[in-house]
């Protein structure tokens, strides 16, 4: 059952956080140059008309920072243990997903390139330490309510 748990909760925090990235480049209208929700369906040519934009690559690595915060925090949340871990792994899959779009489409900028290593893996522990954080508090304060009913 657990199995089962953890994989639902890996699915949600990439859901979350591919929604989040897709609201991300939604908020600036000049950036729509896609007639689709999202983005991904024709990402190619996306990238294409962003290359040269420096603005928007950090932008977008700034949005998957936070995608992967939120993402790891939904991960964690979701989880029973190992919380830190599968929010990790929220950003592994995510950092892979990344590479992948370095390696396959050529219109990202160097900083970029080299900035997605130092941004999924942080912000999505980032996301399981305060899950890891608001539960400790909480399972804290149980025994000391324990412990002064006593």
């Amino acid at each position: 059952m657990n199995f089962i748990r953890n994989t639902i909760a890996v699915l949600v925090g990439l859901g979350i956080a591919g929604l989040i990235i897709t609201l991300g480049i939604r908020v600036f209208p000049q950036w729509i140059t896609f007639e689709a929700f999202a983005p991904f369906e024709h990402w190619q040519r996306f990238l294409y008309s962003m290359k040269g934009d420096s603005a928007f690559f950090g932008f977008l690595l700034f949005i998957s920072g936070l995608g992967s915060t939120i993402g790891g925090v939904a991960t964690a949340l979701i989880v029973k243990y190992a919380k830190v871990a599968y929010a990790i792994l929220i950003g592994f899959i995510m950092l892979f997903i990344a590479m992948l779009d370095v390696i396959i489409f050529p219109y990202h900028p160097t900083f970029y390139k080299i900035s997605i290593f130092l941004t999924f893996f942080p912000f999505s522990w980032i996301g399981g330490k305060i899950v890891e954080v608001i539960y400790e508090r909480n399972k804290k304060k149980r025994i000391a309510e324990k412990m002064n009913k006593k």
